[in-house]
C-alpha cells in the first residue's frame, strides 16, 4: 500500500512545480526578449523570426500562449476541429495531399476534445479551451507518472527515495514539456503506470494502459516486451509447468499483444497518411539505419567543428542526454529489466528514424534515468549538485521554448 504522507508530498510537489513553472514562463516572457532568430539547426532561423507564427492561428491565442509552440499547433488543431482541419498546412505527397495533423497519434488530441467539452462553459475561445484542456491532461499524466516511479522504486530506495525519484522527473532539463500542450505528459502517465502495474503482476490493466500509450506515441508498442516478460513468469520453464491454469495463461498471451493490436488498428485507420507526411515532410522512416547513421555523424561533426555555438550547444545536449539514458538503462537492467528494456527500445525508434533530433525530449520517457539519479541522490552532495545543474538547464530550455525557439 502507498504511504499517505508520501503521496501527499508527491501531489504537493507536483502542484507547486506546475504553478512555479507556468509562472516562470510568464515572468520571462514579460522581462526580456531574445535575440532572434534561433540558429540551433540549419532550418530553425526561418522558423524563429519575430513573425514566424503569424500564419499559425493555433499558436496565436493569448490564453496560456506560453504553453504552446511547435507541435502544439497540431494537437490543438486535432482536438478543436479534427485531422482534416483547413487551418493547418497541407503536405503534397505521392499518396495524396494530407494535413500535417496526420503526423501525430490520436489519443492525446482526442482526450483534449473530451476534456474541453465541459470547459466550454468557461466562455473561452475554442483554441483557449483546447489549450487549457491540453495542459490539464499533460499535468495529470505527469502526476500519474510520478506516482508510478515512486511505486516502482520505494522497495529499493524506501519512501524518501521513491519521492526523490518522482521529484527528479520534474526537474529533468526537458521536464517542462510535461506542462505544455505536448503528448509527453500523457504518455509518461500511461507507460510508467503500465510498468508499475507489471511489477505487481497486474497484467490486464498494464496491457490496457500499454495499448493506450501506443495510441499516444508510437514507442508505446515497445511495452509489448515488458508485457511478454511478465507473461513468461507464468511458466516454470525449468520444470515446464504452468504456474497458473491454462485458460489464464492463454488469455494473458492475448493481453500481451494489446499494444500490437492497438498499433494495427491505428495503422488501418491513420497509418497511410501518417507515413506519407512523415516521409515527405519530416524525412523520417522507421528503422532507416543508413540515413540515421549519416544524421548522427553529421550531428557529431557539427558538435566538434561548427563555428555556430548555438548548434554546438544543441547537439552537445542531445548527445549527453542519449548517452546518459543508455548508461542508465544498463545500470538498472539487473534489478529493473522491464524498465531498462523499455527505455532502450524507446530510444532505438527515434534514433533510427532517419532524422534523429529532439532526442533530449524523447529521453524523458526513459524511467531508468530517474532511478539512477535517485540512487545517486542518496548522497546529499550529488542531490544538491544535480538539482542546481538540472534546474539551471531546465530554466534555459523552458525560456527558449517560451519564446518559440527550438529546443527539441
Amino acid at each position: 500500500m502507498f504511504r499517505t504522507s508520501s503521496l501527499r508530498t508527491i501531489v504537493l510537489i507536483w502542484a507547486l512545480w506546475a504553478i512555479i513553472l507556468i509562472g516562470f514562463q510568464s515572468l520571462v516572457q514579460n522581462r526580456y526578449q531574445p535575440n532572434r532568430p534561433d540558429r540551433a539547426l540549419e532550418w530553425t532561423a526561418n522558423e524563429t523570426a519575430r513573425n514566424s507564427q503569424r500564419d499559425k492561428p493555433y499558436l496565436l491565442d493569448p490564453f496560456m500562449n506560453d504553453q504552446v509552440s511547435w507541435d502544439s499547433e497540431f494537437y490543438l488543431s486535432i482536438g478543436t476541429v479534427g485531422y482534416d482541419d483547413p487551418g493547418v498546412r497541407v503536405v503534397e505527397t505521392p499518396g495524396g495531399d494530407f494535413s500535417m495533423n496526420y503526423a501525430f497519434f490520436p489519443l492525446y488530441p482526442l482526450t483534449i476534445r473530451a476534456v474541453r467539452a465541459p470547459l466550454t462553459l468557461l466562455g473561452l475561445t475554442p483554441i483557449a479551451t483546447s489549450t487549457l484542456a491540453g495542459v490539464i491532461i499533460s499535468l495529470l499524466g505527469t502526476l500519474a507518472g510520478m506516482i508510478a516511479l515512486y511505486d516502482i522504486t520505494r522497495d529499493e530506495l524506501e519512501e524518501r527515495g521513491g519521492v526523490r525519484t518522482a521529484f527528479y522527473l520534474l526537474i529533468f532539463p526537458t521536464s517542462f514539456f510535461l506542462a505544455q500542450v505536448y503528448a509527453e505528459g500523457l504518455f509518461i502517465g500511461l507507460a510508467f503506470s503500465s510498468l508499475a502495474l507489471l511489477r505487481r503482476d497486474k497484467l490486464l490493466p498494464a496491457a490496457i494502459l500499454a495499448a493506450l500509450a501506443t495510441w499516444t506515441r508510437s514507442i508505446g508498442i515497445v511495452l509489448i516486451i515488458p508485457l511478454a516478460l511478465s507473461w513468461l513468469r507464468l511458466v516454470d520453464w525449468r520444470a515446464f509447468k504452468l504456474r497458473r491454469p491454462l485458460p489464464t495463461v492463454a488469455l494473458s498471451a492475448v493481453l500481451v499483444l494489446l499494444p500490437v493490436i492497438a498499433y494495427l488498428i491505428w495503422q488501418a485507420l491513420l497509418g497511410q497518411p501518417f507515413q506519407q507526411v512523415e516521409t515527405t515532410w519530416f524525412g523520417r522512416n522507421a528503422f532507416d539505419f543508413a540515413k540515421s547513421w549519416e544524421g548522427i555523424q553529421y550531428a557529431f561533426d557539427q558538435l566538434l567543428h561548427s563555428s555556430n555555438n548555438q548548434m554546438r550547444v544543441y547537439y552537445g545536449i542531445e548527445f549527453a542526454a542519449v548517452i546518459f539514458a543508455i548508461v542508465a538503462c544498463l545500470l538498472v537492467i539487473r534489478r529493473y529489466p522491464t524498465l531498462a528494456i523499455f527505455g532502450l527500445g524507446a530510444l532505438v525508434i527515434p534514433l533510427t528514424s532517419g532524422a534523429p533530433q529532439s532526442l533530449v525530449r524523447y529521453v524523458l520517457v526513459v524511467p531508468a534515468l530517474y532511478v539512477v539519479l535517485s540512487r545517486w541522490g542518496k548522497h546529499e552532495a550529488f542531490d544538491r549538485a544535480w538539482t542546481v545543474f538540472s534546474i539551471l538547464v531546465l530554466a534555459m530550455l523552458v525560456t527558449l521554448f517560451t519564446f518559440d525557439m527550438w529546443v527539441a
